[in-house]
């Protein structure tokens, strides 16, 4: 099963992101579903599956499959594009195209999945701990820093929201580092933030936005640490 979901998959992305050319996707936005590379794009992924699959004819019930919901998959997306959010499509589209090849898996190769599994505790512990690390935190940063207003330094000739989600990668890379026992990861990342904000801090007319920053990293980080610990004490816990 393994081997045929890596097949399928590795298809897909060779398909979809290596051998799809930027001129190919302009077209198919421009022409919908009367763009020649539209279909150039789906036969592309009925030849890669060909290959991959070492031209075997008893999976041709499957690359039907896959290459038609492709093409239906491909023209609803064209169509929708102007009216949905287009990261929220990217999505969707990715994971209409991943149902379709579990599906597939199922129909040469049945599995199994556990529900129950999903609801482990050791599951469900994990994603309390990526929500508490992720937007609960966020929240709890806000709220504290919030009696300072520092606007005029921090929006200026920034992206909207990036602080935000810098913040919360930063401390999902830090809650990764603690939870595999990579203590140094820690180190490293605060180095490399230190850097790359060191022309905000030189750059400022006084310590304001050096204590902000300062004040809002210090609280960043110690939050995910202090998740990522909660997280391995009571998976410890739950394993004994």
């Amino acid at each position: 099963m393994l081997t045929l979901a890596i097949k399928l998959i590795l298809a897909h992305l060779i398909g979809d992101f290596l051998l799809q050319p930027q001129k190919w996707v302009l077209h198919k936005e421009a022409h919908k579903h009367t763009s020649k590379f539209l279909y150039w794009h789906i036969a592309v992924h009925g030849l890669t599956l060909l290959i991959l699959l070492g031209f075997n004819f008893k999976y041709w019930i499957g690359i039907l499959i896959i290459v038609s919901s492709h093409l239906i998959i491909d023209i609803t997306k064209l169509h929708l594009k102007p009216k949905v959010n287009n990261r929220l499509l990217f999505g969707l589209d990715q994971l209409a195209h991943f149902i379709v090849i579990a599906l597939v898996i199922q129909l040469y190769e049945p599995y199994t999945i556990n529900l129950n599994t999903l609801f482990s505790s050791q599951i469900l512990l994990f994603l309390t701990a990526i929500l508490c690390a992720t937007k609960v935190s966020s929240i709890i940063m806000k709220t504290l820093i919030s009696k300072w207003n520092l606007r005029a330094y921090t929006e200026e000739a920034s992206l909207k929201d990036a602080g935000a989600y810098i913040g919360i990668l930063e401390r999902l890379f830090v809650f990764a580092f603690i939870i595999t026992n990579h203590w140094e990861g820690v180190g490293f990342l605060i180095a490399a933030k230190s850097v790359f904000r060191f022309g905000d801090l030189s750059k400022a007319k006084d310590r304001k936005l050096t204590e902000y920053i300062l004040i809002g990293t210090l609280l960043s980080f110690g939050l995910a640490i202090l998740v990522a610990l909660g997280y391995v004490y009571v998976s410890g816990l739950i394993e004994n």
